[in-house]
């Protein structure tokens, strides 16, 4: 089998890990050659995920290190075996790599966090809002292209409500709420969307306002697997948006995520009517902005 061209996050992730499990076992690439009964160069070419591992060659180097615990070694076996088909493949050569990398992890996840200082998160966006996104955002692409990001879009927002659905804890910051895009309707639809998509048993939504602590900042989604080591922080950006696996850089995250939950207004709650709230809560806030639109 020849060397990948062009490795996928998870594989490319994969071989981060590998590397990582070396390190710790204090082995340089030779001897963790002879510990796998392989080739230094071959070596390399997993840790930079052009090329697999077999389980046996993981596990022995797994072991040799002394400190691996099950689950982790167990989730990175699975890891390294999967095929990376999904419902995304049809997306190949059509939509953005980095867009595949995230609708598969989106796909084997338990849980989802995320912070969002100026627009609606994409897995809770309306078709039309995510259209006005992408006609209106930096890039300059073709109708035809614009289109199937917009259905990408909408075919990743089936994990919210399918099957083993993840644990999904939204922040969004009150800016999000106000920006008009497109006409009134489109701004009605999609407040009413947000109030909709909190009646889901695995949804969390929480608003930061205007008169907390000022929180803008730049966008974030951590996607967690089974195994929380194995957690990937995505950062948007304009050019292409950042992938972080550190164990450093996950908890640096999930720590910003628990103060912005303490700072926005307690949860939406749909089943409550606004006028039952004692206290400003989210669902008042979007209630409140929803009203002139109806």
């Amino acid at each position: 089998m020849g060397l990948r061209a062009n490795p996928t996050y998870r594989q490319r992730r994969f071989g981060a890990e590998v590397r990582k499990i070396r390190e710790r076992a204090g082995l340089n690439v030779g001897e963790s050659a002879t510990v796998m009964s392989m080739q230094m160069a071959h070596i390399s070419s997993v840790e930079t995920g052009r090329t697999g591992l077999s389980e046996e060659r993981l596990r022995a180097l797994a072991a040799a290190s002394g400190r691996e615990d099950t689950a982790y070694v167990d989730a990175l076996v699975e890891m390294g075996r999967a095929s990376g088909r999904g419902w995304w493949s049809s997306y190949r050569e059509r939509v953005r790599p980095s867009l595949l990398d995230l609708a598969e992890l989106e796909a084997g996840a338990r849980g989802i966090i995320g912070y969002e200082p100026m627009f609606i998160p994409g897995l809770l966006q309306t078709e039309e809002y995510a259209a006005i996104i992408h006609h209106e955002g930096y890039a300059r692409e073709t109708p035809e292209a614009l289109g199937r990001a917009v259905e990408f879009r909408m075919e990743r927002q089936r994990i919210v409500t399918g099957e083993d659905a993840p644990l999904i804890h939204l922040v969004i910051h009150e800016a999000a709420l106000h920006v008009s895009l497109g006409s009134r309707e489109v701004m009605r639809d999609q407040l009413l969307r947000l109030i909709e998509m909190s009646r889901l048993p695995n949804v969390t939504i929480q608003v930061l306002p205007f008169d907390g602590p000022v929180a803008f900042g730049t966008s974030f989604t951590l996607v967690e697997p089974d195994v929380a080591a194995l957690g990937t922080v995505v950062v948007a950006h304009v050019e292409q948006s950042l992938y972080l696996g550190g164990s450093e850089e996950l908890a640096r995250y999930k720590e910003t995520f628990a103060r912005l939950r303490e700072m926005a207004l307690p949860a939406v709650d749909a089943a409550v009517r606004p006028e039952a709230h004692v206290n400003k809560d989210s669902p008042g806030l979007i209630q409140r902005l929803l009203y002139p639109l109806l």
